[in-house]
């Protein structure tokens, strides 16, 4: 695709992450939609001036990012833009939408378990004591990007598998007149074991994003207490940082 694509020389910034950076945004901004094709990399070192090997540097950094993709036969092509969620009481169906991914859900489990000593602490419910499970697989443009595993307590609402497939649970509990609060969460990164790689598309031991969050109404209670994993290379979190006075 013809992008207008400019590099300064006289800037400090190596010409290889000017052009990958102004590829990133073209892909952000939808200039370069998923599936296109980038181009030769002869043609636009030559269109830009530029070295080959420099072209090759930007596009493999994109490529290592899951911007891009080598296909045999076929040639560089866009796939889809990463997510970028804000550290907000939002759900990544919700989330998904608003970035334009098409999110599907695949329900993996439904069920009432006995609640284990972290899901019980969590909940503020008896260890042991009944609680519900859902195992879900958020998939977006037909790709894994995140498995979500939540625990609710009893009795909060009745979770149908075909309702969850359908929506974000966030939005059922608001349907059922539940009204989120607050929410405490953490943040991490640990390598995939095997169930976890299958499920997501991922190589055995590849670096997956944690994310642990406890959900409150606006009574103070316990809701929900997820349990999830998501893609790096299809998903970040951003902070937006104050200074305290």
């Amino acid at each position: 695709m013809q992008l207008e694509l400019r590099v300064d020389r006289s800037s400090p910034v190596p010409l290889y992450f000017q052009l990958s950076q102004q590829l990133e945004a073209a892909i952000e901004h939808g200039s370069l939609t998923p599936g296109s094709l980038l181009g030769n990399e002869i043609e636009l070192a030559a269109r830009l001036g530029l070295s080959r090997p420099t072209v090759r540097q930007a596009i493999q950094s994109l490529v290592d990012k899951g911007l891009l993709v080598r296909r045999r036969g076929v040639g560089t092509q866009v796939v889809h833009s990463q997510v970028k969620r804000p550290l907000e009481l939002s759900s990544l169906f919700d989330d998904l939408e608003a970035a334009g991914q098409r999110p599907a859900t695949t329900v993996l489990v439904n069920t009432t378990v006995q609640a284990s000593a972290e899901v019980a602490a969590a909940l503020a419910v008896a260890e042991g004591s009944d609680v519900q499970r859902v195992e879900r697989l958020r998939l977006a443009h037909g790709e894994p990007m995140a498995y979500l595993c939540n625990h609710l307590p009893p009795g909060l609402l009745d979770l149908d598998t075909g309702q969850l497939e359908a929506t974000g649970l966030y939005r059922l509990m608001r349907a059922a007149g539940i009204t989120l609060h607050s929410a405490r969460q953490s943040i991490g990164a640990r390598a995939a074991t095997a169930g976890e790689a299958e499920r997501l598309a991922e190589p055995e031991g590849a670096p997956l994003l944690t994310m642990q969050r406890t959900t409150f109404d606006d009574t103070g209670r316990a809701v929900e207490f997820g349990d999830h994993i998501y893609r790096p290379t299809r998903y970040s979190f951003e902070f937006q940082l104050l200074v305290r006075p």
